[in-house]
């Protein structure tokens, strides 16, 4: 079956420098369109389930919200485990599936057991709500929205916290791979009807009478129409409260023919809701922070220069003295790992290529065999965005050049030997054709047994599931398509190239390849020859090398992944258990001064209290 392929190949050479052509167009198109991130995201098939609920304890969220959605959830298929997290005013649930489980299809199921447990929530204690379909590694892009010098006064953390959700968020969401936009910090706007006991007492009325008052004024109604010939009149009822001075001339009740307003009773202004988080920047005070989660599967890369793209839109529609400043860009990092992939490939690449050359010594061979280097690389990748393996350090860091051109190596060695020792002048096309297939035919087979038996070593580490799967799973998969591609142009490309471009000249010219592999073997040939005498000894020294290797080993400890300068310090204030938001605030800038004045170098500090508006990291 070998010796037909490269029969063929040497005969259709056209056709194979076609497929050539289309492996090269396919991989450069592969190379655009790959998923590129820094590391492989390991996050498990999960589902999150919030509710959020400021009336109830720990132990009430517990027993009124964690504990009936838990049971509801349990009994769908495929699920795996089922954690939760309880705490004062917030229920996180979080549901692991299957790794072959459709995210979607989950989440389906999800929502339809969740109408079941809503049921047994008590009114009012909160509603259950899923996670954005978004991983661990989600967060791609954050920044904070913050006044310019002099407008301070102007844009406090309610405005600023109006801005986020009403100018900037609207606009972010509809970005192609976005999932959500998480907010963190300011003041939530809310109209505050504070209610005086002394007034109600005596106007006789109470706080449901409000309640009431408030939830049936607070609407538009219609009325179908009036046919008026040659009009129809349409009628609505306009309730809907708009402003404060609405809220104030709501009637309460009528009392004696004398309507009581909700001015009468209670002092209405502008307030906030109870918040749970706060985000502080370089010790100047309190900001407004946004988090742009990236949908599960998407490619992180592109979705942050979408996001760029779509900041500049938003900051030209923002009000005049508030800017926006990203203070966490994962295409930073993404671009620093892909350029020591890339440093690394390259410089990999020319040393191979050099010694190739110079062992080889023919300029010719050494470039037909490093040409394999690019043409399997450009097959890995492409055999990467086929099955969804992404590039990154783990992936694309792990070929190794000199397994690639191994099998090419071994055939143009083997042709350009039998080509040298043939004495018969220069070769005729058909006879160099004849010579090519003889010398690779011979070879072929030790050659496929060598990449085999390199493909069979990482059979097991594509056996590995959960997290170490993920991890080193693409690993493997990226050098066995490498592997495998390098395997597949030994066959067709490379005898194909060495009948079109080794020379055709037989006879052998002394040079420095054959004096540098004299030198070496002159010093090789005593070595081995004393050796072999001295089997018992060499055993004995090998043995002690690998038991002293097994204790070195063990005692070098360990990390889960490789260690990344991303140019950033990540720091964790913990302060006394009990504390308010307010005391965490006035510590975390104090904090901040303090960082500022002692290091000068740092270029912004950016702290984030408590939790987002989307709690998907409760702890």
């Amino acid at each position: 079956m070998l010796d037909k392929i490269i029969h063929f190949s040497i005969h259709n050479k056209f056709i194979i420098g076609l497929f050539t052509l289309f492996l090269v167009a396919v991989g450069i198109y592969s190379v655009s369109t790959l998923p590129i991130d820094a590391l492989p995201d390991i996050t498990n098939n999960q589902v999150q389930i919030i509710t959020t609920s400021p009336k109830l304890a720990t132990q009430e969220v517990e027993q009124f919200i964690t504990y009936p959605i838990e049971q509801s959830v349990k009994s769908i298929p495929e699920v795996l485990e089922l954690r939760s997290i309880s705490r004062f005013g917030l229920s996180v649930i979080t549901v692991v599936f299957e790794e072959n489980t459709d995210i979607y299809w989950a989440r389906t199921q999800i929502t339809e057991r969740l109408k079941e447990a809503e049921e047994l929530i008590p009114t009012g204690a909160g509603s259950p709500v899923l996670a954005p379909v978004s991983t661990g590694l989600g967060e791609i892009y954050q920044y904070v929205v913050f006044p310019q010098k002099g407008y301070e006064d102007k844009y406090d953390a309610t405005e600023l916290r109006t801005i986020q959700d009403w100018i900037i968020k609207p606009q972010l969401i509809g970005t192609k791979g976005v999932a959500e936009v998480n907010t963190l910090g300011g003041m939530l706007k809310q109209y505050e009807i504070a209610v005086s006991p002394d007034k109600l007492k005596s106007m006789n009325t109470t706080i449901t009478e409000i309640f009431d008052a408030l939830e049936v004024n607070n609407e538009n109604t219609g009325g179908a129409y009036i046919d008026k010939k040659p009009y129809a009149y349409f009628i609505r009822g306009v309730g809907m409260v708009s402003s404060i001075d609405d809220i104030k001339k709501v009637v309460v009740k009528n009392q004696n023919g004398i309507p009581i307003l909700i001015r009468d009773v209670a002092d209405v202004r502008i307030g906030s809701s109870i918040r749970y988080g706060a985000v502080t920047k370089d010790g100047k005070g309190e900001e407004v922070s946004g988090m742009v989660m990236m949908l599960k599967g998407e490619n992180s890369g592109q979705v942050v220069e979408r996001v760029k793209a779509k900041m500049e839109q938003i900051k030209k529609s923002l009000p005049k003295g508030v800017s926006i400043e990203p203070f966490m860009d994962r295409s930073r990092l993404v671009d620093k790992a892909i350029k020591t992939v890339q440093t690394n490939l390259i410089e990999g690449a020319l040393i191979v290529i050099f010694i190739l050359v110079l062992l080889l010594g023919n300029w010719r061979a050494g470039l037909v065999v490093a040409s394999v280097i690019p043409l399997s690389l450009l097959f890995a990748i492409s055999m990467m965005k086929l099955f969804g393996v992404s590039g990154n350090l783990m992936s694309l860091g792990a070929i190794d050049f000199g397994l690639i051109v191994d099998g090419a190596v071994i055939i143009v060695e083997a042709i350009i030997h039998r080509i040298q020792h043939l004495n018969k002048g220069k070769l005729s096309r058909q006879e160099m054709d004849y010579e090519v297939y003889s010398a690779a035919t011979k070879i072929r087979s030790s050659a496929a047994f060598g990449e085999i038996i390199i493909l069979i070593v990482y059979l097991p580490i594509l056996a590995l599931t959960g997290i170490e799967g993920k991890m080193f799973g693409p690993m493997a998969q990226t050098v066995s398509f490498a592997i495998l591609g390098a395997f597949l142009l030994s066959l067709t490309y490379v005898p194909m190239m060495s009948a079109l471009a080794l020379s055709k000249e037989t006879g052998h010219k002394r040079n420095i390849s054959d004096r540098i592999i004299d030198k070496l073997q002159s010093w090789y040939a005593p070595l081995l020859e004393r050796a072999i005498r001295m089997r018992v000894a060499v055993v004995a020294i090998a043995a002690s090398l690998f038991l002293a290797a097994i204790i070195v080993f063990n005692s070098l400890g360990g990390e889960f992944i490789p260690t990344l300068d991303e140019g950033d310090v990540a720091t964790h204030l913990i302060i006394a258990s009990g504390s308010s938001l307010s005391q965490e605030v006035d510590a975390t800038l104090k904090a901040e001064r303090i960082l500022k004045s002692k290091f000068p170098e740092i270029k912004m500090i950016v702290a984030k209290i408590g939790s987002a508006e989307i709690p998907t990291d409760p702890m």
